[in-house]
């Protein structure tokens, strides 16, 4: 290798160069080495600092170290494979060139290169050294699944291997071979150039238009790629397995029967002409290997393309369905499979029978949801912020407490800081970052917008928790006598960094906050909790400064010695820092838990490598009128075929303390990453029994795994070609353009079902999350879904769904319709179609009642005169049968609808003392219902006050008197509810 780096003795002197531009050179290449090696070290070194002080600093170690693995064998392997095909076509040059005009003209390159062609071999070695080493940077994923993947257990139909074989080997065994492939065509790229400017290739010359050794190199690098791209058929062939497109994803009849044979073929083709390559070293002629290459390529082109083409244009389509039947069989087991559709319960569900609604009315006043998360995230902004440089999130969260004996669910957001609404004057860097540092507290309303003791209603907002009131504390009493830790340094909306600390204990407190969760009272506090970076070094503060770009780390007085700085504060980043292997769901909530407030968010593993099962965009999927961003990071796109909810995180909202709890814990990707960073996922058995009462279903796999449903309840592989009960998820009809109706949480009675062996499965009263679906391109109600949502329930995760037996059931659009155009229902908005109180629609609920269904849709409407400008609850509408009511509460509706009058207060229903027999109720017929209705009201309120107390009993007691007394108002009001009308409108506007 020496002649390489030796000077040449024909060539000439180079001109020589001055010393100041030499300088200058230098200087410039040392100052942007410089800065870019120094913000590097920087990202680095407070990486470290970060991960460290979170507890996952092995996390950071891991990723590092794999990282500078990978990018320094995958560079070093391009870098000594370009440089050794550069080295070897140099030393194998012919001494003599031809006197020829080509060699002439080149003669002007070699003696521009020569003296330089020590610097220009490293230096192009290294250069694409490092472009092949970053490629093996971001491989990293596929590495370490492969390094720790497990067996799934399952085998694809296909090919008969496990599913590990598709999720966890093959992605990086096709990046080995892709690799391969891309190193044998620059090196054979550079060895090209080298042997024609130093006269081993003439293209141009008389005789021979390549050398012997170059004729060898050539020879030997295009063997060796046709090689590996035989070996790369081998791989192709796998992929078939869960390729998209067509009538669905996988393998399909044409690909069992014309693509993988032709794989097949190719594969012996690709190796026949390696082996002509080879031989072509010493046999020295092009013939062989040019036929082979042909070859090679025109079986590519009749096999792989036009082949296929002609079977599934001439054998597949005029019989499709028979073809596809087993491959579409394949599909629908295995999708169900792998969005975890196989357990889901589908009972008949009649949806309109009289007695039974009449029976469940009562019961579901008392937890139907009436608050919209959405619509009053302006009401709890206006009436409930301390200050106005606090807000909550434009969509608030949904939970359920147990409050004073009985669960509740709430409405509920967490009280952040919101620099953006400070004086523009107050916006300096100490106020920023060291003033205004953290929110406070938690904003609650009860949901079914009945008062503290879940019997009076109201059209007014009944707060549970930080107006500032008496009564309205109710999740600070819950949590203790000691109440919660209250300071929010970590949420969705938390400033980028904050600087905490103060030099001595007796100095003053700067950071501006509250004096508790439902005290509106100003005061300044410091923080000392676990989370922060220590910054009190010059060498800290000089990384820091560098880092956000801020140079008052080294110069404010408010940077000292015991100053900490605090930054990924949102808690959805944070997990994904500390577990950068998971999918994050879009909603983090926030829960009062073992006295501070948490964020719960929910982790998933997913892959796009599922063999037969369909895949789909994520974003497709989870997309509805509430979804703001999917959050998928863990794939080159967003198309996934398998989905689990593997892991449930939490993030202290004081503190930033991230623990990852292990929810799937049979999940196989989940233990192949538990391999890969042992020790950061704890076991579920670890959370505290107070944090799994707020454990809940997640919101995005719900979407999928509904979005999937849709078309993969038909289990019949002819029933499903032929599209026969397709359903869809409906639209929205509240809301502009093609968005989703979004899933809703609410307590539901969910009714006993019969399951597909015929085994009774009991219902109750459940905390769920539900949806609808619809039948393909039409409005009517096919089904409604329902998962049990309480994760210390057995049946946590049970998704039931009640088909309708009566076809002409309507859906959300068509009930939305029909409120639109009841005239009782216009006549009472008419007063605030003026345009001075614009209405908004809520949520269109529905909710099963016994054996019927009801649909509840709340109407909001800012209030006449308010300066607020905030929308306030006027009406609910409710719609049982055919019959529409509206009233200011859900009570009312429901009288309204039944009878057509109101009914009156619990407690105005006649004269006697609590527990005695009811009496006859007197007067008109109208008189009679509104008193039958005020009586079940009270039983219902007597009910759930001795459930609260344990008393069954007393419980059972209260529902039959409750339910015999709506028996008794729908008997004196006549009404027969009956199916919905079957002409289809498009959803109102």
């Amino acid at each position: 290798m020496s002649e390489l780096f030796d000077q040449d003795p024909r060539d000439t002197a180079p001109p020589p160069r001055s010393a100041r531009s030499r300088a200058l050179i230098v200087t410039a290449v040392v100052l942007v080495l410089a800065f870019f090696g120094l913000t590097t070290f920087a990202s680095i070194y407070t990486d470290r600092l970060w991960f460290n002080d979170t507890g996952y600093g092995d996390v950071f170690s891991t990723l590092l170290w794999t990282r500078v693995a990978l990018f320094l064998v995958f560079g070093v392997v391009m870098a000594l494979a370009v440089g050794a095909s550069m080295y070897v076509a140099y030393r194998t040059r012919p001494l003599f060139h031809p006197n020829s005009p080509e060699q002439t003209g080149l003669d002007r390159y070699r003696e521009a290169v020569t003296p330089i062609r020590t610097w220009l071999l490293v230096g192009i070695s290294v250069v694409l050294g490092v472009f092949a080493g970053t490629s093996g940077v971001g491989q990293w994923r596929n590495y370490l699944l492969w390094r720790n993947g497990v067996d799934f257990d399952q085998e694809d139909a296909e090919f008969g291997r496990d599913i590990g074989f598709f999720v966890f080997d093959l992605p990086w065994l096709h990046f080995l071979v892709d690799f391969a492939m891309a190193v044998l065509v620059v090196s054979l790229i550079a060895s090209l150039v080298v042997n024609y400017l130093y006269g081993g290739i003439r293209l141009q010359s008389p005789g021979d238009r390549l050398s012997g050794a170059a004729q060898a190199q050539l020879s030997v690098l295009v063997g060796l790629f046709v090689l590996v791209k035989g070996l790369d058929y081998w791989l192709d062939r796998f992929d078939v397995a869960y390729q998209s497109g067509g009538l669905f994803d996988g393998v399909k009849y044409t690909d069992a029967n014309a693509v993988l044979p032709s794989k097949n073929i190719l594969i012996g083709i690709a190796v026949i002409c390696a082996v002509l390559f080879f031989v072509n070293v010493w046999r020295r002629t092009w013939m062989l290997p040019s036929v082979g290459i042909a070859l090679l390529a025109v079986s590519a082109i009749l096999l792989g393309m036009i082949w296929p083409a002609i079977m599934q244009q001439f054998q597949v389509k005029p019989s499709e369905a028979d073809k596809e039947e087993e491959y579409i069989a394949r599909n629908i087991e295995a999708t169900r499979a792998a969005y975890d559709l196989d357990d889901i319960v589908v009972a008949p569900y009649s949806g309109s029978d009289p007695e039974s609604d009449a029976a469940g009315l009562g019961t579901a006043t008392t937890s139907v949801p009436l608050v919209d998360p959405q619509l009053v995230s302006r009401t709890f902004q206006e009436t409930q912020q301390g200050r106005a440089y606090y807000s909550v999130a434009d969509v608030l969260d949904v939970d359920r407490y147990e409050l004073d004996g009985e669960e509740r669910a709430l409405v509920l957001g967490a009280r952040e800081l919101n620099q953006d609404d400070l004086n523009d004057n107050d916006k300096n860097w100490s106020n920023l970052h060291t003033v205004y540092t953290h929110g406070n507290g938690i904003i609650a309303a009860y949901a079914n917008q009945r008062g503290t003791d879940n019997q009076s209603l109201s059209t007014e907002t009944q707060w549970a928790e930080g107006n500032q009131g008496a009564d309205q504390d109710a999740l600070t009493r819950a949590a203790g006598p000691d109440g919660y830790e209250s300071r929010i340094y970590f949420g969705e909306d938390s400033p980028e960094y904050s600087v905490v600390g103060k030099a001595d204990e007796d100095d003053a407190s700067v950071e501006l906050g509250l004096a508790g969760a439902t005290d509106d009272q100003e005061r300044a506090t410091t923080y000392d909790g676990a989370g922060g970076v220590p910054v009190g070094s010059t060498l800290r503060q000089l990384m820091y400064g560098i880092k956000f770009g801020e140079t008052n780390f080294l110069l404010s007085g408010r940077v000292n010695g015991n100053s900490e700085v605090i930054y990924n504060r949102t808690p959805r980043e944070r997990v994904e820092k500390v577990a950068p292997w998971l999918t994050i769901d879009d909603d983090a909530y926030p829960a009062i838990v073992d006295g501070k407030v948490v964020w719960i968010l929910d982790g998933y593993t997913t892959t796009d490598r599922y063999p037969g099962a369909e895949k789909e965009s994520f974003e497709t999927m989870t997309d509805d009128s509430l979804q703001q961003d999917t959050g998928l990071q863990t794939l080159p796109t967003d198309e996934i075929n398998y989905m689990r909810n593997a892991v449930k995180a939490t993030v202290d909202a004081y503190d930033g303390t991230v623990t990852l709890y292990g929810w799937d814990e049979d999940d196989p990707i989940l233990k192949a990453w538990r391999g890969a960073f042992p020790g950061t996922v704890v076991d579920k058995d670890e959370m505290s029994p107070e944090l799994l009462e707020h454990i809940r279903y997640p919101e995005d796999l719900f979407k999928v795994q509904r979005y999937q449903f849709a078309r993969y309840h038909v289990t019949d592989a002819g029933d499903w070609y032929q599209g026969n009960d397709r359903w869809q998820v409906p639209e929205d009809p509240n809301t502009q353009g093609n968005s989703l109706q979004p899933p809703y949480r609410l307590f539901v009675d969910v009714p006993s079902v019969e399951g597909e062996d015929g085994e009774t499965i009991e219902g109750g009263r459940q905390w769920s999350l539900t949806s609808n679906f619809v039948p393909f391109g039409r409005n009517n109600l096919a089904s409604f879904a329902t998962v049990n949502s309480d994760a210390t329930s057995e049946d946590y995760g049970t998704i039931t769904v009640l088909q309708m037996q009566d076809q002409n059931t309507s859906g959300p659009s068509l009930i939305a319709n029909e409120i639109n155009a009841d005239e009782n229902v216009r006549d009472r908005l008419r007063a605030f179609e003026t345009g001075q109180s614009p209405i908004s629609y809520g949520n269109i609920l529905t909710v099963p009642i016994a054996n019927g269904l009801m649909h509840v849709e709340p109407i909001y409407a800012v209030r006449v005169g308010s300066s607020g400008g905030y929308p306030i609850l006027q009406y609910v509408v409710v719609s049982i049968g055919d019959e529409i009511g509206i009233g200011t509460t859900l009570t009312d509706a429901i009288g309204d609808a039944l009878t057509g009058i109101s009914a009156p207060p619990p407690g105005d229903e006649g004269e006697g003392e609590p527990g005695d027999q009811p009496t006859e109720p007197q007067g008109s017929t109208e008189e009679r219902i509104r008193a039958l209705l005020a009586r079940a009201e009270a039983a219902f309120a007597e009910a759930d006050a001795a459930l609260a107390e344990g008393n069954l009993a007393g419980y059972e007691a209260g529902v039959k008197k409750a339910q015999q007394a709506i028996d008794d108002a729908v008997e004196l009001s006549g009404i027969t509810p009956s199916p919905a009308p079957t002409e289809e409108s498009p959803a109102a506007e």
